[in-house]
């Protein structure tokens, strides 16, 4: 069975409904990393001051490709930060995942 790794780059404040929303639609396995960038609006000025790295979270998860779809319609709409969402909400990256191995046991894993 083939595997995906979804990366899915959040606000602060949404990365635990995200991971809630994962564990509810069955997806309990998920990496959570603070991470610091910016987008295409290229930060974030407050009057003179730029911020040019804001801090989100990247979270990781492993799914079946076939639940691909599933779990992008979760993350959307557990990490948008209005109805219609706003600039800097996130990006979700895919990625086709060639093996994994469990390090306790050496195994790999089908």
């Amino acid at each position: 069975m083939s595997k995906l790794l979804i990366r899915s780059i959040v606000r602060p404040e949404k990365a635990d409904a995200v991971m809630k929303c994962l564990l509810e639609a069955g997806y309990p396995a998920v990496t959570k990393v603070p991470v610091f960038g910016r987008g295409k609006q290229r930060g974030l000025k407050v009057g003179e001051v730029t911020y040019d790295e804001l801090p989100k979270e990247m979270l990781m998860t492993v799914i079946p490709v076939e639940d691909k779809d599933f779990v992008i319609k979760a993350v959307l709409a557990s990490a948008k930060s209005s109805e219609t969402g706003n600039f800097g909400d996130g990006k979700i990256f895919i990625s086709p995942v060639d093996e994994i191995y469990t390090i306790s046991s050496g195994v790999k894993d089908a």
